[in-house]
């Protein structure tokens, strides 16, 4: 079985997440801004479209007993020609992380209907990466007996991470580490060293006990 050191605050969280960026390209038809009327703006179809993904609601599955909470976010915006000219082109790429119990050609389905009523023919939407979900594999008696010995909290791993990688192998694997991952990617990471200690006490005493 696999380890990962992510920041959990010395919980276990399971499984995790996959994820996709699709950047989709929105058309329209360059004119002067002094005459508007003659083109159409590509950057001004986006708030369609933002407004969509602004207003997604979020799945909540449970699997395996852990509760993942999807989400679907606009993670960068391009577009512009130059100051005097209405925009043909406008791209935004979007982010969506979906639960472990859907595969990422589904995820990706969903994606597509949930943009599908912004979306006109001419209109572009590409796949630039795509990672595959990992169930929670709690049922490893390496796991199991990690669990029940330290007494740890167990829930759902709420990102993507190379748990997914080993699942694929047939290795079971889960998130475990110092840190508190709510903020993981801020100015305000911190790590308790008491935390620290734990995961390694548990780690090793696991190394050494075993089942």
């Amino acid at each position: 079985m696999a380890l990962l050191g992510e920041p959990t605050g010395g919980a276990l969280e399971a499984g995790c997440q996959g994820t996709l960026r699709v950047a989709v390209t929105l058309r329209g038809e360059r004119a002067h801004t002094a005459r508007p009327w003659m083109g159409r703006n590509a950057v001004h179809r986006l708030g369609a479209l933002l407004a969509v993904v602004d207003a997604y609601e979020p799945r909540r599955p449970v699997v395996d007993g852990c509760e993942y909470r999807e989400a679907l976010q606009a993670v960068s915006v391009e577009g512009g020609v130059a100051g005097n000219v209405v925009p043909d082109s406008a791209t935004v790429v979007i982010n969506h992380r979906f639960a472990p119990d859907r595969r990422g050609e589904a995820a990706l389905a969903h994606v597509r209907e949930v943009l599908s009523p912004v979306l006109e023919d001419g209109d572009e939407f590409e796949v630039t990466d795509l990672s595959e979900s990992a169930r929670p594999g709690l049922s490893d008696p390496l796991i199991e007996a990690m669990v029940a010995r330290n007494q740890l909290e167990v829930r759902a791993k709420l990102g993507w991470t190379d748990v997914a990688f080993f699942a694929e192998r047939g290795v079971p694997a889960s998130n475990f580490g110092p840190g508190e991952a709510t903020v993981a990617h801020t100015q305000g990471e911190f790590l308790e060293r008491s935390i620290l200690l734990s995961t390694y006490q548990a780690v090793h005493d696991l190394i050494l006990r075993g089942v």
